[in-house]
């Protein structure tokens, strides 16, 4: 793919490091928890990282199109804790 559209990403479990290798599209990468928090977050990550980690406490990790604001009001990131209650 070249991108993703607005309001598609990947939940990713268990999960607390990435790479983006062979990718062809920035991402932004949100680690969380699994109470579904937000633990880290990386903008913008360019194709071709070798790594990407999400720190200790890191669970999970939701990626999707940089800049895509979608997963970013209360709504989403309640229906986030949701999805990481039922893993």
């Amino acid at each position: 793919r070249a991108t993703l559209p607005d309001g598609v990403g990947m939940l990713i479990t268990p999960c607390n490091a990435i790479h983006t290798l062979f990718m062809q599209f920035a991402i932004d990468v949100r680690f969380v928890n699994k109470a579904g928090e937000v633990v880290r977050t990386y903008r913008n990550v360019p194709p071709g990282k070798w790594w990407i980690w999400g720190g200790c406490k890191a669970y999970a990790v939701l990626e999707t199109r940089a800049s895509d604001l979608t997963f970013e009001t209360p709504e989403a990131l309640e229906q986030l804790k949701k999805e990481c209650s039922h893993v």
